[in-house]
């Protein structure tokens, strides 16, 4: 809370601009830590959502308002294309979710406002009578709060019932079905939350940036999400902490390398891929979990 009284402005819309993704990781998280489905087009519910955000913004400025309608957005995205995205599994499933977000990423340059250069935002109010926030710190702390609400919501959900169905199905789905579960139905809603969640990483985004373009859907921001989801190697905890390193990676030591943030991606992935889970868990902080 203090960061905006410590650093520049760059520093504070950097960090802010990570926990957009660290919200997005959570979305990400949710399917691959909980139900076992690795996701590879997140970044088209957040795309939505900040569509979504954005018309609203037309009507009121008014940022909650813009967060609840952005999550609502990006869940009924979701449900829409959830019905054949949760028909797959494994390696079928990221593609089938990687096609999925590369259909909404080509629609949002034909079909949305402004097509491929995008549209700008007013900026956000907080709360009725406020002031709108123009200065980065104060757009830091309202997304600093509205990650940490959404960050409580998640930490609530994954100790239900419904979080032990999810990582049942995971474990070994036909048992699930016998037992009488309706695997299709748990994983859907999961599916669901999950684009809500995006969703309102999209709000988030447009509260950072002003600014909405069809770039937001691209694949390579759902890859980091997902890559920063499996650096958390099931932990809510470790998947935003990895979000936040991979974003400065990408935007702050990139810079500092004369732009080669990109490669630096690139490295982090492939040490992703070689680097044994259990040393990834280890580098994580795990939500207590349930004695049974």
């Amino acid at each position: 809370m203090a960061l905006p009284w410590l650093v520049n402005g760059y520093v504070i819309a950097l960090a802010a601009t990570g926990l957009v993704m660290a919200v997005l990781a959570m979305s990400a998280q949710l399917l691959v830590g909980l139900a076992g489905l690795p996701p590879l087009g997140q970044a088209a519910y957040l795309a939505v959502g900040a569509y979504t955000a954005a018309t609203i913004a037309t009507l009121t400025n008014l940022g909650p308002i813009q967060l609840l309608a952005a999550t609502a957005g990006g869940a009924v995205a979701a449900a829409v294309t959830g019905l054949l995205a949760v028909r797959t599994r494994g390696t079928t499933f990221l593609m089938v979710t990687f096609g999925l977000g590369e259909l909404l990423h080509a629609a949002a340059n034909a079909w949305a406002p402004g097509g491929s250069e995008g549209v700008h935002v007013t900026p956000v109010v907080a709360l009725p009578g406020l002031p709108a926030m123009v200065r980065p710190g104060w757009v830091y702390l309202y997304v600093l709060a509205g990650a940490l609400l959404i960050g409580v919501g998640v930490a609530v959900l994954v100790r239900t019932r419904f979080a032990l169905l999810l990582r049942g199905i995971a474990a070994h789905e036909p048992r699930m079905r016998a037992d009488g579960h309706h695997t299709g139905r748990l994983l859907l809603a999961a599916y669901v939350i999950a684009g809500g969640i995006a969703g309102a990483a999209g709000a988030l985004l447009i509260a950072v940036t002003r600014y909405v373009s069809p770039a937001d859907a691209a694949m390579g921001v759902s890859a980091l999400a997902l890559a920063a989801a499996l650096i958390g190697s099931g932990s809510m905890t470790g998947a935003c902490t990895g979000a936040i390193l991979l974003v400065v990676a990408r935007d702050w030591v990139g810079g500092l390398l004369g732009g080669h943030g990109p490669t630096l991606l690139g490295l982090a992935f492939l040490l992703l891929a070689y680097l044994p889970r259990h040393r990834l868990a280890g580098l994580t902080i795990r939500f207590p979990r349930r004695r049974t």
